[in-house]
């Protein structure tokens, strides 16, 4: 089990390192926030620990961006201040747990071994709807026994779509959860994209997925 720890204050990290080393996990350690995003997002890791207050980046920035990149790891959140709103907005974020210093360290294992034992579940590997396929392991797409080639952008794109199927999505949405930030309103990259992705799932085939609602944006559905 491979942990990441994301902690500024060397003698708190050094305590949980030893700790968890001589455990059986394998650790790595970030003390500063945009180091710690940098590992979180390039390397998969079984469980983090975050500090709330970090030099750069906060815990809270963290979590925000791992979990809008749809990393599902689960978070442990550290924090000096025993105050119920931040532990409130910790878990509103997507946190698993929350310990406030100090703690033992018997009491942070417990909390690892519990969380990890519920986390025991077959990840979802690949998004269906209809006779399309989106494989998130191989990163391959199918309509069928149909290979469809689609760039990087287009698979996140469709990702989402999938992940929402028969849901209407605005653009605003799309560009928030695709993009990672928001645009002009006036841009239109998003129905430069979406024209795009349906000249390659849904031009060649009968049976079309992604439906435009006028004024609103989009929704991927099968129709009936």
């Amino acid at each position: 089990m491979k942990i990441l720890i994301i902690e500024d204050d060397a003698d708190v990290l050094r305590f949980i390192k030893k700790g968890l080393s001589e455990s059986g996990y394998t650790i790595d350690a970030a003390s500063t926030g945009d180091e710690g995003l940098f590992l979180a997002t390039t390397q998969y890791f079984d469980l983090m620990i975050l500090d709330v207050m970090l030099p750069e980046l906060s815990g809270f920035d963290i979590i925000k961006r791992i979990r809008k990149n749809h990393i599902k790891t689960p978070v442990i959140f550290l924090t000096a201040r025993d105050d119920q709103d931040d532990i409130l907005q910790g878990f509103n974020l997507g946190a698993d747990d929350y310990l406030v210093k100090p703690f033992s360290f018997a009491e942070l294992l417990a909390r690892i071994k519990a969380i990890l034992r519920r986390g025991h579940e077959k990840p979802i590997d690949k998004l269906c709807i209809g006779d399309l396929s989106l494989d998130l392991i191989k990163h391959t797409v199918y309509r069928g026994h149909t290979k469809i080639e689609i760039s990087a952008k287009e698979f996140l794109l469709l990702e989402y779509l999938l992940r929402n199927s028969g849901q209407v999505l605005t653009r605003t949405m799309i560009l928030e959860q695709v993009w990672g930030y928001s645009f002009d309103t006036s841009s239109n990259i998003i129905d430069v994209h979406i024209n795009r992705l349906r000249g390659k799932i849904d031009k060649h085939f009968n049976n079309k997925l992604i439906h435009t609602i006028k004024g609103v944006g989009y929704v991927l559905k099968a129709e009936e």
